[in-house]
């Protein structure tokens, strides 16, 4: 049998330890986190590596990622026929869609796709969160080097 206002006084107990513990909270954006070396914050895009192959955009389950291509013909020294190589016109990622899942950059063959832990990207209109493959491409240069590396590593091991 429970006695009258026993719930108020375990209430003011819990109260009372709490109010006598340091706070923690850490006072944002004046003192940015430390984040761990493999952060998922926003996907990088290095265009070099890119070869349109449109595997991440078939592979996303938001459908957030759109990429344009086209043809060009090159001269390649020594061969006996020009090849063709497809030229990106277009790689953007809506990320007002995007569920941050990491599918695209799991999949994608060429490593063109990194996690970059940036986290404050956002925007005060929804439309802005489309962003081009400049914009992407600004975030590899926060992309770890270990992760650079470990692409590197694995396109070496094949």
């Amino acid at each position: 049998m429970r006695l009258p206002g026993s719930g108020l006084v375990s209430g003011l107990a819990a109260t009372a330890r709490t109010a006598a513990r340091r706070a923690v909270t850490s006072q944002y954006p004046e003192n940015e986190p430390e984040l761990p070396e493999r952060t998922r914050g926003v996907i990088a895009l290095h265009e070099p590596s890119c070869t349109s192959c449109m595997l991440c955009a078939r592979e996303c389950p938001d459908w957030c990622i759109y990429i344009d291509s086209h043809k060009e013909t090159v001269e390649v020294e020594g061969a006996a026929r020009p090849r063709q190589v497809n030229v990106l016109d277009r790689f953007d990622i809506d990320f007002s869609l995007c569920m941050y899942c990491g599918i695209c950059v799991d999949v994608c063959p060429f490593d063109a796709l990194f996690w970059a832990p940036d986290f404050a990207y956002a925007e005060g209109d929804i439309r802005d969160l489309l962003h081009d493959k400049e914009h992407l491409g600004e975030w590899i240069a926060n992309v770890p080097e270990a992760a650079k590396t470990e692409a590197v590593k694995a396109e070496d091991a094949e």
